[in-house]
């Protein structure tokens, strides 16, 4: 499945203000959280929001498993709040090449979730992370409405990611 160069790849997401100067608590999607502060522009939407806009990172550090870091023109408490729940990406290009077997969790939206009967369960709407690991948002498929499935993303239930081909094999019922 082809991606657009010059895509934004979502990394992480602004949890809040921190402190009453503007900075923001971001939470990385990176393997390694402090990852994201290798990139000095990023870029922010709300999270249903279509435009992204690019903001400069002045500063940032990991603080409590968290990141907390202050953008420009982001200057006070109120500015910071406002921004919570925005999502924070990178252009693609700007990201190093994933590993054999590896990819980016951006990767996986728009690939079809087949359980190991072979049925189509839906199409992956996006990643979240819940608590001790991320899990799939799985739109159902058109035939077959009714609320998006959350399923775990672990090696258990997750058979097999197949970028390439646009699938996840999975062992979930349908």
């Amino acid at each position: 499945m082809a991606r657009s160069a010059d895509a934004i790849v979502v990394m992480g997401e602004v949890l809040g203000p921190y402190g009453i100067r503007g900075w923001l608590k971001v939470r990385s999607y990176a393997e390694a959280p402090g990852a994201l502060l290798d990139y000095p522009t990023w870029w922010l939407k709300p999270a249903r929001g279509a435009t992204w806009s690019e903001f400069r990172r002045q500063d940032g550090r990991l603080h409590s498993g968290t990141l907390v870091v202050a953008l420009g023109g982001v200057d006070t408490r109120e500015a910071a709040l406002g921004m919570k729940g925005f999502e924070i990406g990178v252009p693609r290009v700007a990201l190093p090449a994933a590993a054999e077997g590896e990819f980016y969790w951006d990767d996986l939206t728009g690939l079809a979730v087949l359980n190991r009967s072979g049925v189509l369960l839906g199409e992956v709407r996006g990643i979240t992370q819940h608590g001790a690991h991320p899990l799939l948002r799985v739109a159902r498929p058109s035939a077959a409405p009714g609320p998006e499935r959350l399923i775990p993303f672990v090696a258990a239930i997750v058979d097999r990611v197949d970028v390439d081909a646009g699938r996840i094999d999975v062992d979930w019922g349908a």
